[in-house]
This record gives C-alpha cells, structure tokens and sequence, in this order.
C-alpha cells in the first residue's frame, strides 16, 4: 500500500534534527538516549535516502550544509506545529492563564526568570510559555516578546527594552586572533544569525554602522541564537550579543566582550499584545513592562 506521506525514516529525521540543532551527534545522542555512533548511523542513513549530504565532518564538530540547513528548517517547522497542537490538547484552557510566545534566548536569558519573579507576586496566575525560532500563529497565545520594528496592524505592541549589540567570544578565541579593534573582525570566523521569528541584526548591518566593510572571514550559519553563543564558547567564532539580553550571563557562559566598539540596537526587544489575551494576560504584560 502507497504511503500518503513521501517521508525519510522519522527516526533519522528525529535524530537528524537534534544533531542540528546541537551541531553535535554527542550531544544529540544524549538528548535522545541513544550512542553517538547510533546517530551517525541514522544521519548516515538519511543523507543515502535523500542523495545529498546533510553535514560537513570537521575534526572538532560538524557543520550544516546548505541543504542540511533547509531541511532542519523545514523540520523544526513541522515539530513546532505538532508541539503546538500536543501542547494545547495537554493544557486545557482552565490551567493555563497566560501564554506567552519568545525565542529560545529570549525566554532563557530573559523571559524565565521574571515569570520567575512574576509568580512571588501573583502565585495564582499561571503562566505557559511557547518557546520557538520559527514562526507561529498568533491565535494560539496571548503575548509575544519579537526583536523588531513596531508594525501599523491590529496588535498592541509595547517597547520592553532597547539595547546594544556587542561583539564576543572566547578569550582564547580573542587571543588567537589577536582582536583588539572591530577592523580585526573582519578577516576571522565569524557565527551569523537567520531567524524566520525575530529579524536580528546581523554582521553586515553591524560592520556597516561602524563604517567598515563586509567580512571576508569563515562563516558559520545558524537559526537558533543559543546555540550561536555555545559556538562561541567554544571558541568556533565570534557573535553578536545583545547587552541587556545576556545580563549577567555573559561571564557566566565564558564569553568576554571582544572589541570595545559597539552597536545601538536599531530595533527593540517589544511585547505584542494579541487579540485573544484575556484579563489575566493583560495584567501580566502591565506588570512585565514596568519589571
């Protein structure tokens, strides 16, 4: 019988996703308890299946190719819409008070501990985050944090914070490269940026307001800004960090603020205020504003 779906194996499509996501079959063999060699095997299956391959094999770590990134992309899209949907059949509307849409980095560097905050104050409000790096609907939560431009359309949108874009990375990375002027960025690795849900200032826009040229270095690509800063950790490359976003962070993730130039942020971290949000999702974006 003729499959409806034209569809690889789910589970190399699963394990290719975490290993992605990762940039690291270890990593994604720990996330979905398997062996490393397990993954390697499943990837190994999938590029096969689908005639091309998905990763470049460095000696420290893999990288997406072209492809690879597309269909990751792709994947995380289709997940997203089946978490969606798994979500809201296993939170009723009864037990969820607020929800509240952000990226990955928004919701860990920022969001989560003032939720945190928010429940000492108001212990009977529950609050759901839905937590995404691609686009979603708006219909299925009250609140969005976006990295942009105010938009002239229905929704009420109101500024959370501005900030500055700084360069960072690792001192050994620094050392390495002996970085000292933002002139120094221009011919190393450097880590970019693409997000389909927040349009994050990037490399050219950065060297750009300082005056200088594009880059002619190494660059990696990737979707999901966390792992971006864990690139830099590890000393692949440099990468662009929002201030006010990494508070604290910044040292704790042991990253060091490369060159002392640095960014206005030409858009704001903003609060979208949906059509569906209730009484309750209203307090709530009354009390995260002024937090």
């Amino acid at each position: 019988m003729r499959r409806p779906y034209d569809l690889a194996s789910i589970t190399a499509l699963l394990s290719f996703e975490a290993a992605g996501r990762h940039l690291s079959f270890k990593l994604a063999a720990k996330e979905t308890n398997v062996t490393p060699a397990a993954v390697s095997h499943q990837i190994k299956a999938l590029e096969q299946d689908l005639g091309c391959a998905m990763f470049i094999r460095r000696h420290r770590g893999v990288e997406l190719t072209e492809k690879g990134a597309f269909l990751l992309i792709t994947l995380q899209r289709a997940l997203e819409t089946i978490s969606d949907s798994v979500t809201q059949l296993r939170e009723s509307t009864d037990k969820v008070d607020v929800t509240i849409r952000a990226t990955t980095a928004v919701s860990s560097l920022w969001l989560t501990p003032k939720i945190g905050a928010f429940w000492k104050v108001y212990p009977d409000i529950s609050v759901s985050q839905i937590i995404s790096d691609v686009p979603g609907s708006a219909g299925k939560y009250d609140l969005s944090i976006r990295y942009a431009m105010p938009q002239q359309d229905d929704e009420e949108w109101r500024p959370l914070f501005q900030d500055r874009i700084l360069a960072l990375g690792s001192e050994a990375f620094r050392q390495q490269h002996d970085i000292r002027h933002a002139s120094d960025l221009m011919n190393v690795p450097l880590i970019h940026m693409r997000s389909e849900e927040n349009d994050w200032t990037g490399w050219s826009d950065w060297f750009r307001a300082l005056g200088l040229a594009a880059a002619k270095g190494r660059s990696m690509h990737v979707n999901n800004h966390m792992i971006a800063l864990q690139a830099a950790q590890d000393d692949v490359g440099a990468v662009l960090g929002w201030e006010r976003l990494l508070g604290d962070r910044l040292g704790q993730m042991g990253l060091v603020r490369l060159v002392p130039e640095s960014l206005p942020s030409p858009a704001g971290f903003h609060l979208t205020i949906h059509s569906r949000a209730s009484a309750k999702a209203r307090l709530f974006a009354d009390w995260l504003t002024k937090a």
